[in-house]
């Protein structure tokens, strides 16, 4: 068998026990998954971000990043004139953990949908990631105004208040929380913002958190935009790993229409070693 075949082969094997485990874990279940490599991704993914020491590490090195920052821009005192300072964040995946979400619809064959979703919300079950909730109850402490924008709908709004006051989260209300309303590019909402205050720093796990650019199903305008914002990963723009779904995910998948048709598209993507 050539070296080329053996990759292929251990793939397979590995979709095909991930497959079996899954349905174990739902024995009685009237749903069962079909060993998709996507779904069974959702699984491996959500296991990093809810069991890894690793991904609460960057949680909170990102975050201690995000301290640093505040605390050099707000030593000294407001300029006459000058804005308040402001933090924007987005919410999901970026203070507020949402896999046990997608583990409850991969365990059951299933792919993110409205429906389940907003119950998820409604719930205001969600837990918080290392690091947030200490840093912006400081940033508030510093005299900064937190913003939520979030791409939740308005149907998501008292279930997301409620899972932020839960945990203490400052400013959280009607003024403090901006849903998408007709477009989920969030330029607008950030305008809004920055007529008002100077914005300190942007928080968020996919890159649209930070510039409309980063929207583009296009991977090459994507990289263009990292190139462009470069210096600004770290300084003004603060990230927080989310390998779980994002608009990279799009890039790879759009057009597909079929389950069958996506993993075609995500297998095509990925680069893997050349046999001799």
């Amino acid at each position: 068998m050539s070296k080329l075949n053996r990759i292929f082969f251990v793939l397979l094997v590995s979709i095909f026990i991930s497959s079996c485990i899954v349905t174990t874990r739902i024995v009685g279940d009237t749903h069962t998954t079909s060993g998709s490599a996507l779904i069974g991704g959702k699984l491996y993914t959500s296991a990093w971000i809810q069991q890894s020491a690793e991904y609460k590490a960057l949680c909170q090195q990102a975050y201690n990043i995000a301290r640093e920052r505040v605390e050099q821009a707000t030593s000294g005192a407001v300029k006459n004139g000058a804005k308040p300072w402001a933090i924007i964040t987005d919410i999901d995946e970026t203070i507020l953990d949402n896999t046990p979400n997608a583990v409850h619809l991969a365990l059951r064959g299933k792919d993110f949908s409205s429906q389940s979703w907003n119950e998820w919300c409604e719930l205001a079950a969600a837990d918080t990631l290392m690091g947030a909730l200490d840093f912006f109850c400081f940033a508030q402490d510093r005299g900064v105004e937190i913003f939520y924008v979030s791409n939740r709908d308005e149907v998501n709004r008292e279930g997301t208040i409620e899972n932020l006051h839960r945990f203490g989260f400052p400013s959280v209300d009607d003024d403090h929380l901006l849903l998408r309303k007709d477009s989920s590019d969030k330029s607008d909402r950030r305008t809004e913002i920055m007529n008002n205050y100077n914005v300190l720093l942007l928080l968020g796990d996919n890159l649209g958190d930070f510039d409309h650019l980063f929207d583009s199903l296009n991977s090459k305008d994507r990289e263009e935009a990292l190139l462009k914002f470069r210096t600004e990963f770290g300084r003004k723009f603060i990230v927080i790993p989310n390998p779980n779904y994002g608009t990279w995910e799009r890039v790879i998948l759009h057009g597909a229409t079929s389950r069958q048709d996506q993993e075609r598209l995500l297998i095509h993507s990925l680069r893997t070693q050349q046999s001799e």
